[in-house]
């Protein structure tokens, strides 16, 4: 197996080379963000919306982020010696060494940059309600951090179920997000996904699905729905940097009514569209 090069705190080096302190508070506490970003044809995709998400999570936590202008070498660099011309870049930025505990250190922060391939996800995929809820008021909602204990849970108990993804509702009983993904539903020709006030995470191709949408004239609108509205759509579809728009064909066991349908087709070609026209929307 190829060792990967990976871009860790200004040093590009092979990944079985690259060292983090274990005191480092990512690693201890969880206190750290990340941005995901696809690769098409080598050129990481909607550079500018993650970026600026990646600065907005860590003022969230109290981090410092380095600047977009100084990331962007490093994660080209990475590209480069990994000869990736499709797949993902990650970006990482945590507390770095820090006391054992939740207090902060005074070290700079620690950044690294790592890409790989990816398999091509299913054409569409089940998903599974969980029994755990999105807190939509905790201090870390809407921010992408590193702490993905609950995430890794959840999926786990979705495939266990023979599901491909895990739906969170929030403490409200309504649609909050999933592990990975945001979420969308359909009934009556209308699309509505939850807003960021029901605790989901506001996901650049979420974004970018709503804005494609008012130009695609697809009625398509932000409001709470309870959980179990997503079992009785005419159709859904989870969006996300790796799996761009990918149809939701079973809720807890129970098929939808068509995969694909019409207005997840329509967004399926739209986003693929602007992905050939834009790489930084």
């Amino acid at each position: 197996m190829t060792d990967p090069v990976v871009w860790v705190d200004g040093e590009l080096l092979p990944a079985s080379a690259a060292r983090v302190s274990p005191l480092d508070h990512g690693l201890l506490v969880g206190n750290g963000v990340f941005e995901t970003l696809r690769v098409y044809g080598g050129v990481p995709f909607a550079w500018t919306r993650h970026l600026a998400r990646l600065a907005r999570s860590a003022d969230g936590l109290g981090l410092e982020a380095p600047e977009a202008d100084a990331l962007r070498a490093p994660v080209d660099a990475v590209l480069r010696a990994n000869r990736l011309r499709e797949g993902r870049v990650r970006i990482t930025v945590t507390g770095g060494p820090s006391p054992l505990g939740s207090e902060r250190g005074d070290a700079p922060a620690t950044v690294v940059v790592a890409a790989s391939a990816m398999a091509p996800w299913p054409a569409s995929t089940a998903v599974v309600t969980v029994p755990w809820t999105r807190n939509e008021r905790g201090a870390a909602t809407g921010l992408k951090t590193i702490s993905y204990a609950e995430n890794v849970r959840a999926l786990a108990f979705a495939r266990e179920q023979g599901g491909g993804e895990a739906i969170f509702a929030n403490t409200q009983g309504n649609l909050c997000e999933a592990t990975g993904s945001n979420v969308f539903l359909a009934s009556g020709g209308v699309l509505c996904t939850p807003p960021e006030s029901a605790g989901c995470l506001a996901g650049v191709t979420r974004a970018l699905v709503l804005e494609l949408c008012g130009r695609e004239g697809i009625p398509a609108e932000e409001r709470d729905v309870r959980l179990d509205a997503l079992a009785r759509a005419d159709e859904a579809f989870l969006t996300s940097s790796t799996r761009e728009v990918q149809p939701i064909d079973a809720v807890d066991g129970k098929r939808l009514r068509s995969v694909p349908a019409p207005l997840t087709q329509r967004v399926t070609k739209a986003f693929a569209d602007l992905v050939a026209r834009d790489p930084d929307p």
